[in-house]
Order: structure tokens, then C-alpha cells, then sequence
């Protein structure tokens, strides 16, 4: 692929790149859209330049200027995912190497793809309306028009108008407030990010926020009715940094906050800089809340510091943040407990590549993205897929020290960076220029270029699993006779973790008689553990396995949280069981306009639900 190239963007970055933004939002909720200006400081990569490209998805543009002169402007052709190209020409021609500030006055659409907006009945105050961001993968451009590719890094400023009962926050440092000027019942909110990032990873977040000290370089945010109970759950959170530091390098951030969203929040984390945006299912005393923070931790190196240049590169970021979460993870607990770790994330790999299908080409770990929505072919892929090439590395290359040596090595090359596969595997090799011959022994076409499962299964320590394979062996042997058998005692000893890998090793068989089920809930009281992680795979169990009392149960976790991760597979497994089919589809046109748009978008994907279809609330 030509470096200038990204098959999700219009924008000419090959021609220039943008160096800063600095970005003004007017926060309107009754219309729900930002009236906004942004400039662009751009830098020229060729002669004779007079015009540029920006990425827009249903942008109102009004104005555009370059250097304080008029430019003329022009939409050009929607495309179904990647939005219209901005094309603007400019009233004169610069050289290479110089620098012209494009400034674009523009209004987003209510249904920007962007945007979140909440009602004040949809938070958990049920006061004050709400509004977040989600850009990833390429939903930036329907907030700010942009160069929207994840291989142009720039730094940003921004000023945000909110009514001054609310509070904004965004994914940079707090540069202080004052009364709007224009209106004495709004408050203008400054931010400042001096370190250059992609625009997947600009966010904002106005609501009714407050937020508590939680460690020298970090605070959580969230409504008050969370902030007590998240800055409890998140109180090792600086543990996990140093823990980070010692293992990738210094943070360069400065500030790492966590904001607790609402349940709308389609994903378990956003990496946001100086902002993780982290799901409220985290909430319910759940072990794998450190996991998920411990992911967003590493993103500040591997996503955020070094990025991958294109989608079809998304493995870079999240391979690579995954081993580097579960490095930490060994470091916090043990090499056992990295190992059972890993031993799950299999199973979760194993579970894409059946979704998908696996001669799908989605599940390569390096996809080809023309005319593909990043948001269609994300999965677990990328994270497992490029978790389990790294362990396959680590164990080749003379274990985790040494591998890690490269890890690190490699955040330190290409920091501030954008990189490509062929890039990152060059590296590989001059790193370890003495174990060439072991390397190129590496099957790295059926890696990298071929669908389906690792052509390389990796032999994880089971010490950790031993427990929950003996219990699923005994579940799945079981006869009718054998069922008074099970007792409470038999899950006592296992740790939550434990709980969802003996879970999860079940969902791998073939369905249980739901003699059995019944028989699982009346000995482990199940339905009684509000831990997300384990409800989610139980209530898939109990209606693969067509307990009706569970369909009800499965479709309300799917609708009174938004997580992807659990709201489109329990959709899923209702919709798979024929006589409750209409009741899932129609439990998700009732519930769809309250839904995150790309939460939506994917879920009535997964129903075969035309998207035109009139929806109620």
C-alpha cells in the first residue's frame, strides 16, 4: 500500500499533514449539536500546494479560511461508512516544509456517529441531560472535520461551552475555566494536549461529573451517584502504572484519569489520553475491572505512543497491548495467573473465528480493509490473535524478559509514531539479528495473511484451569442419575476468574440438557452473582440450552447495560432460539433509539434488522 494511502480516509495526507488543532465547541442540548470552529495547522509535504482534503460525516460547514483569507469549499460524494470528502481550495500556493492554518466553521448533525446524547432520564442523576464521545475507529470526522487516518498525529487545544450546572472533560489536561462571555449561564471549559496523538483519540464529556483523588497523578470522574464506589474500585490504579512504567518506559502523559460512563458505553474501555472512558459494569465488584484498566494502562504505550498507521494494522495497537496488560498482570500476581490469562483469551479467540466463520477474511490478523467498516470486522482478532504471535515469539525468542526487552525496545523506536506490520516485523528481525534463522521459520503468511485459528496453538501453563476443566468434564459427562451429585462445594474454592473460565470452557461445548442447568442453578445459585463477566456467559449457557425463565433475564442484562462485548452475543443467543426470535427483535426496536449508535448499527446487523425500519421507544 502507498504510504499516502488509508482505505478509511479521504483526506490527502500524503500532501500535508495536520500538526494542531485547536478546536472550539459550543455544546447545544436541546438541538443536540455542537456549533464548533476548528483550525488546522497544517504543514505542506509538496510545491505548488493550494488544496487539501478533510474527512466529514454529516458535518453543516459554513465557513472555511486559510490564513484569515476566504477559501472556497466543496462537498463532494457521501460514501456509506466513510462519510463526504471536504475539498478545499485555497487562495493561494505554498511551497513543501510550509505551514498554513485552515480554519472550518461547521455544525455537527444530531445523529453524528460520534456522539452520544443522553436524557436526563438515561443517567443515573435523572437531572441533567449527558453527552460522550466514541471516534474509534473513524467516527472523529462527524465531530471535527479532519484528517481522520490514524497515521497523522497532531496535538490540540480546545475551549468548551457548557450550561454551567455541568461539567466538561476531555482527553487532554485541564487548562482551567471561565464564565462564557456570550452567555452569563454558561461556562467555558480549556484543554490543552501537548502530546501528538491520533484524532481517533480526541473525546469529550459533558454532564453533571464530579470527580475524587484517587492516587498523585490520577482522579475518577463520574456522576456522583458512581464517584464513591469507582474511586474504591479503581484505588490501584497508580500501583498499575508504576507497574506499567517499570515494564514499557515512562509515561508521558502527565495526568491519567478514569471516567466512569454511563451504561450506554458500547465498549469495556476507551484508552482516551489523560481520560480512560471505562464502562460502569466494572462496577459490580469484578476482579476483571483490573484487567480492563490494566488494558487501557498499556494503550498509553502501545495504541496511543506508537500507533498502527492503518485499521488494517489494528493488531499493532492491541496485540501488543494485551501482552503488555498480562505483563502486568504477572507482575501483580504471578506467572500463572498470565498464563490462565492468556488460556482465556483463546477461548475468546476461538469464539470470533466461529462468529465470523473461519474462512472469513476478517479473521486475518492483518485485514484488507478496502470498502470494509473498521466497526464490522472488530473482534477479538486482533487482541488474541496478535497476543498469541507474541507469546509464540516470547517462548521462541527465550522468554518473557527477553521478549519484553524487545517490547520496550520497540515503544522507544517508534514513539510518537504511526506504524505498519512490515515495519514492526522489520524491527523484529534486526533486534534479534542473532536468532534470524529461528525467525524465518515462523510461518508468517498463515500468521498473518490467513483466516481462522493461529497455525500455532501455544502450550499454557493449566495449573489455574485444572480446576475449572475437571468441573466441566463432570458437568458435560453427566447422566441424569449423576446430578444430585453437585453440590455447592463444588465451586467454594474458585476465584471469579476461575468461575468464568469453568463458564466459558462449557460454552465451548455442545448445549447442555437443561435438566443440567437447572440442576447448575439450584446447586451455585448463579442467577444471584451480579459480576458481569460471569452473569453474561451463564445467561448464554441457560438459553443456548432453551431455559425459557432465562430469556427474559438475558435480554434485560443485553438492554439495561450497552457493553458490545455482552449486549450483541446475548441478542445473539435469543435470536438463535426460534420461538423467542420476535421477542428478541422486538425487545431491541423498543430499546434501539436509547442504544449507542454503533451499539445499534452492529446489533441490528446481528438480527438482520433493516436499519430503516421505524423504530419505537
Amino acid at each position: 500500500m502507498a504510504s499516502g494511502s488509508d482505505p478509511g480516509s479521504f483526506s490527502s495526507f500524503s500532501k500535508c499533514v495536520t500538526k494542531h488543532l485547536n478546536l472550539s465547541y459550543h455544546v447545544d442540548f436541546e438541538r443536540r449539536v455542537l456549533k464548533a470552529k476548528v483550525a488546522l495547522t497544517v504543514e505542506v509535504l509538496e510545491d505548488h500546494f493550494s488544496s487539501l482534503t478533510l474527512d466529514t460525516r454529516d458535518l453543516k460547514i459554513s465557513a472555511v479560511t486559510a490564513n484569515g483569507q476566504e477559501a472556497t469549499f466543496a462537498m463532494g460524494t457521501k460514501h456509506s461508512f466513510k462519510g463526504t470528502p471536504l475539498e478545499i481550495t485555497l487562495p493561494f500556493s505554498l511551497s513543501r516544509g510550509q505551514h498554513v492554518i485552515v480554519e472550518v466553521s461547521y455544525e455537527t448533525a444530531p445523529t453524528a456517529s460520534a456522539l452520544q446524547w443522553l436524557t436526563a432520564e438515561q443517567t443515573a442523576g435523572k437531572t441533567h441531560p449527558y453527552l460522550f464521545s466514541q471516534c474509534q475507529a473513524n467516527h472523529c470526522r462527524s465531530m471535527v472535520p479532519c484528517q481522520d487516518t490514524p497515521s497523522v498525529k497532531h496535538t490540540y487545544y480546545a475551549q468548551v461551552s457548557v450550561p454551567k450546572e455541568l461539567v466538561a472533560v476531555m482527553s487532554a489536561v485541564r487548562d482551567g475555566q471561565e464564565p462564557d462571555p456570550q452567555d452569563s449561564s454558561r461556562i467555558i471549559y480549556r484543554f490543552r494536549q501537548p502530546v501528538p496523538m491520533p484524532s481517533y483519540l480526541i473525546a469529550i464529556v459533558v454532564g453533571a461529573l464530579e470527580s475524587r483523588e484517587i492516587g498523585p497523578r490520577s482522579r475518577v470522574w463520574s456522576e456522583r451517584e458512581y464517584v464513591d464506589k469507582a474511586a474504591f474500585e479503581f484505588s490501584e490504579t497508580e500501583t498499575m502504572l508504576k507497574t506499567a512504567e517499570e515494564l514499557a518506559g515512562p509515561y508521558v502523559w502527565g495526568q491519567y484519569d478514569i471516567l466512569v460512563l454511563p451504561p450506554s458505553f458500547p465498549y469495556g474501555g476507551m484508552e482516551n489520553p489523560c481520560l480512560t472512558f471505562a464502562t460502569p459494569t466494572l462496577l459490580a465488584g469484578d476482579r476483571s475491572l483490573s484487567n480492563v484498566i490494566a488494558h487501557e494502562i498499556s494503550h498509553s504505550w502501545t495504541g496511543n505512543l506508537v500507533t498502527n498507521k492503518t485499521w488494517e494494522h489494528f493488531w499493532l495497537n492491541e496485540g501488543h497491548t494485551v501482552y503488555l496488560e498480562r505483563m502486568i498482570g504477572r507482575s501483580m500476581e504471578s506467572e500463572q495467573y498470565r498464563q490462565f490469562k492468556a488460556m482465556g483469551g483463546w477461548k475468546d479467540l476461538q469464539d470470533s473465528v466461529n462468529t465470523f466463520g473461519a474462512k472469513n477474511p476478517l479473521t486475518n490478523l492483518v485485514p484488507n480493509l478496502h470498502e470494509v467498516d473498521p466497526d464490522d470486522a472488530f473482534s477479538s482478532v486482533p487482541y488474541e490473535k496478535g497476543f498469541a504471535l507474541l507469546y509464540h515469539l516470547e517462548e521462541l525468542m527465550g522468554g518473557p524478559e527477553v521478549f519484553m526487552g524487545f517490547v520496550k525496545s520497540y515503544i522507544q523506536l517508534f514513539a510518537y509514531n504511526s506504524v505498519t506490520t512490515e515495519e514492526w516485523k522489520n524491527y523484529l528481525f534486526t533486534y534479534f539479528k542473532d536468532k534470524v534463522d529461528i525467525l524465518n521459520k515462523v510461518d508468517w503468511n498463515a500468521w498473518m495473511h490467513t483466516p481462522g485459528m493461529p497455525p500455532v496453538k501455544p502450550q499454557y501453563d493449566t495449573t489455574l484451569a485444572d480446576a475449572c476443566i475437571a468441573l466441566c468434564k463432570k458437568w458435560v459427562m453427566a447422566t441424569e442419575q449423576d446430578l444430585g451429585g453437585f453440590t455447592e462445594s463444588d465451586v467454594k474454592t474458585l476465584s471469579s476468574h476461575q468461575l468464568i473460565e469453568f463458564l466459558s470452557l462449557l460454552l465451548q461445548e455442545e448445549p447442555l440438557p437443561l435438566s443440567h442447568v437447572m440442576k447448575m442453578q439450584e446447586a451455585y445459585n448463579l442467577n444471584s452473582i451480579m459480576n458481569s463477566e460471569i452473569r453474561f456467559r451463564w445467561l448464554r449457557l441457560c438459553v443456548r440450552s432453551k431455559w425459557e425463565d432465562a430469556v427474559a433475564l438475558a435480554l434485560k442484562m443485553a438492554t439495561e447495560q450497552g457493553r458490545m462485548k455482552f449486549t450483541r452475543p446475548l441478542f445473539r443467543e435469543v435470536y438463535n432460539f426460534e420461538k423467542y426470535r420476535e421477542e428478541a427483535v422486538r425487545t431491541f426496536q423498543t430499546h434501539r433509539a436509547a442504544m449507542h449508535p454503533v451499539t445499534s448499527g452492529l446489533t441490528g446487523k446481528d438480527l438482520k434488522v433493516d436499519p430503516s425500519q421505524s423504530t419505537s421507544l
